[in-house]
């Protein structure tokens, strides 16, 4: 007898736990399980701010699937249709090449990209954040700004090229902008001409507060530590436009600038859009069970899919790697429930917490809702994403480890240039390669 294809589209969060899950809970001689990804690994974003200010190897957040995920398939490409009435996917491999794929049980977890808001300039002059290329691009174009700014003979360009601006206080964007000053110094202290050049890092969101998703007593740690390191934060600001040499903020200041950094938050991968079905703020609609209404052999999880909140009736779960990791696994559990006639069960979640890193030896966490700042909160952040990781998990505390005792690695390494990490990519976690 022929066996059953699951496959599982994302290897995210939810994707890469609802393989994991699907490869525990499922027979392999009964089952085939298939993952479809445009990368080989699994990207642990939280620590990709650590990436771009030159704390940890990128190599250590980009976890392989295939050497982690045993019993699962990977198959290496950007799914571009779904047919689920016949049961079929449409993907391109890294070789442009267009494949089918059937089918018996599909889980959608496509993920998320940079969102992207009409105002003028943005597409053109930011960068996102939601990709390894993109967080090497941001390490090698900051290097790039203080070297020029040493270079540099006229002291308006100077001024240019050591502004840093980051829009979005959210979790992303608090880190980014909390990792920069370091990083800067650091770059500065090799250039005797940037002796007394101030350098600045500004942050800005519409919202009242950094980190508005938290409560106030860590939103007030994380203000407090950023302005503690020099960075300028202004709430309920953003820009009106982007321009090569500054932006034009909402209060009408013009800040000269050649860095923005583009930190807003996300939206789903245009697959969701393209499939023809419900949608919630952009995100597939599922029933508490993770089930895609109508097509009893479809399964969404994570940013893509717009799960009910049964803790907040009428809402829908936020767009987090806690959920995405839990919805994964419910997912897997579902999926494997459904192929053995067993029922299926609800998501439920409880809050544990969050843990934000705000860089050397400062952090805000709220595990099981106990608030700590400064080194306590140090710990338990870096213990919590040793603890998520999938792997990698020894490399990246000797990473943390020679950062703290030794000087932290400045050079360029010229991998990725800014047209192949543009802000509208629907793969942020691949180069748009250019084409002669």
């Amino acid at each position: 007898m022929a066996r059953k294809r699951v496959v599982v589209v994302g290897g995210g969060f939810a994707g890469y736990h609802a393989a994991k899950t699907l490869a525990k809970e499922l027979s392999p001689d009964e089952h085939e399980i298939v993952l479809v990804n445009p990368t080989d690994y699994f990207l642990y974003l939280p620590l990709l701010p650590e990436v771009a200010a030159g704390v940890i190897d990128p190599r250590r957040v980009s976890v392989s699937l295939p050497g982690t995920l045993r019993g699962v398939r990977l198959v290496l490409g950007e799914v571009t249709d779904a047919d689920l009435d016949s049961h079929e996917l449409t993907y391109v491999d890294p070789e442009d090449g267009e494949h089918k794929l059937g089918f018996d049980k599909l889980i959608l977890a496509a993920g998320s990209v940079n969102k992207l808001l009409p105002i003028p300039g943005v597409t053109e002059h930011a960068h996102g954040f939601r990709g390894v290329p993109e967080a090497l691009y941001l390490r090698d174009h900051v290097t790039r700004q203080i070297e020029l700014a040493a270079a540099a003979d006229d002291p308006a360009e100077r001024a240019e090229r050591c502004t840093f601006v980051v829009v979005g206080a959210g979790y992303t964007g608090t880190e980014v902008a909390a990792q920069g000053p370091a990083f800067t110094k650091a770059l500065a202290a090799r250039h005797p001409e940037l002796a007394d050049q101030p350098i600045r890092w500004l942050l800005l969101d519409l919202a009242p507060k950094v980190l508005p998703e938290l409560d106030e007593r860590l939103s007030r740690t994380a203000d407090r530590v950023l302005c503690g390191r020099g960075v300028e934060v202004l709430m309920e600001t953003s820009i009106d436009e982007a321009q090569r040499t500054g932006v034009k903020l909402t209060n009408g200041e013009f800040v000269p600038s050649r860095t923005l950094v583009w930190c807003v938050g996300v939206r789903p991968d245009p697959l969701v859009s393209g499939l023809g079905l419900d949608t919630e703020k952009g995100r597939l609609v599922t029933d508490a069970c993770l089930n895609v209404p109508g097509h009893p052999d479809v399964f969404a999880c994570g940013d893509a899919a717009a799960v009910p909140d049964l803790t907040r009736p009428g809402q829908i779960t936020t767009m987090t790697a806690q959920h995405a990791q839990r919805q994964g696994k419910l997912a897997g559990r579902n999926v494997a429930a459904s192929l053995k006639g067993a029922p299926l069960k609800k998501y439920r979640h409880r809050d544990l917490g969050f843990v934000v890193d705000l860089g050397e030896w400062q952090a805000a966490a709220n595990p099981l809702h106990i608030p700590l700042s400064g080194f306590p909160a140090k710990v338990v952040t870096r213990g919590y994403h040793l603890m998520a990781m999938p792997g990698n998990r020894v490399r990246t505390a000797v990473d943390w480890a020679l950062e703290a005792m030794g000087k932290r690695q400045t050079v360029q390494l010229g991998l990725v240039r800014s047209g192949t990490v543009p802000l509208d990519t629907d793969s942020p976690e691949l180069p748009r390669l250019l084409r002669r």
